[in-house]
């Protein structure tokens, strides 16, 4: 791997971390938003989007943060680096990434948890209507990626 290679890929881990840091500071500002405004009343959400809100809000604060820890130990560990540069430019999860829908597939799942999110906390008919085009979308996404892998 190049010097080059290397500087534009810490870059790009940098790039990472600061998108990593303002998604985790929007979450806990949304949290307090959501919190203000009577958002997860117990007497008008569901069971079901309870628990799905929590799964989507608290799994991807969890999430973010693992993020964070991984990208500030990749940059700290060149070998760890070198390997995951390796990954990425690997043509064959390239493939199955841009066969399994791609990016655009990927920040339009990123909507829909947040729209099935926030209507889990304030209205149940456009919950269950947002929950299930998410699940057929996971759905979708992981059964192309598993007919592309197998090939």
């Amino acid at each position: 791997m190049k010097k080059s290679e290397r500087a534009a890929f810490t870059d790009r881990i940098k790039w990472r971390i600061r998108i990593l840091w303002a998604s985790l500071i929007f979450m806990l500002a949304y949290m307090v938003f959501v919190g203000e405004n009577g958002g997860g009343d117990s007497r008008i959400v569901t069971w079901l989007a309870d628990f799905v809100g929590d799964i989507i809000f608290f799994g991807g604060l969890g999430y973010i943060i693992y993020r964070l820890r991984f990208n500030k130990k990749l940059l700290q560990n060149k070998g760890l680096l070198a390997e995951k540069l390796c990954l990425e430019q690997d043509e064959r999860n390239q493939y199955l990434h841009d066969k399994s829908g791609g990016i655009v597939m990927d920040i339009l799942m990123l909507v829909m948890l947040f729209v099935t999110m926030t209507t889990a906390m304030f209205n149940m008919a456009a919950f269950y209507a947002s929950f299930a085009i998410l699940a057929a979308a996971v759905l979708l996404k992981a059964g192309v990626y598993l007919f592309y892998s197998h090939r």
